[in-house]
């Protein structure tokens, strides 16, 4: 093993890197919560359109989230323990997300609700969830992954 690589393998970016991934699909989850926990009151408390986003959202769209933000967690733990399998969950992540994403302005009302600017939020998240599965599969090749 170079030097390179035993530094690279240990270096604090890696390492805010992997803290962040995990902080941020913790907050995915969060927000799974929230999602699937939502009492009547909160529900009546939304405007109309996002009222109707929401009870026009079919189940398996919070399956769905569940899959990408919980394999996100998971891939982040792996990250942090420097796993190789780090990749592939956070591959599951992104497709997840976009199944997600897809699937909820396809088929609710969300464009109606949101327009084009409903869609810059899930574009930040399509880009968080690629460059963390980039970052692992990089980080995978270069033998910082065991």
């Amino acid at each position: 093993m170079t030097t390179t690589t035993t530094t690279a393998k240990g270096s604090l970016a890696y390492w805010i890197i992997a803290v962040f991934a995990l902080v941020w699909n913790l907050i995915g989850v969060a927000f799974w919560y929230l999602q699937v926990s939502m009492s009547a009151e909160r529900l009546a408390s939304l405007p109309e359109a996002q009222r109707a986003v929401y009870e026009g959202t079919p189940g398996w769209i919070n399956i769905v989230f569940a899959v990408a933000v919980f394999a996100g967690v998971l891939g982040s733990v792996g990250l942090l323990a420097k796993k190789r399998w780090a990749t592939p969950l956070l591959l599951v992540s992104l497709l997840a997300l976009l199944v997600q994403i897809i699937g909820a302005f396809a088929l609710t009302p969300a464009w109606t609700a949101y327009g084009p600017a409903g869609l810059v939020m899930p574009a930040v998240l399509v880009l968080i969830a690629l460059f963390l599965w980039q970052y692992a599969s990089k980080a995978k090749a270069r033998g910082w992954l065991a």
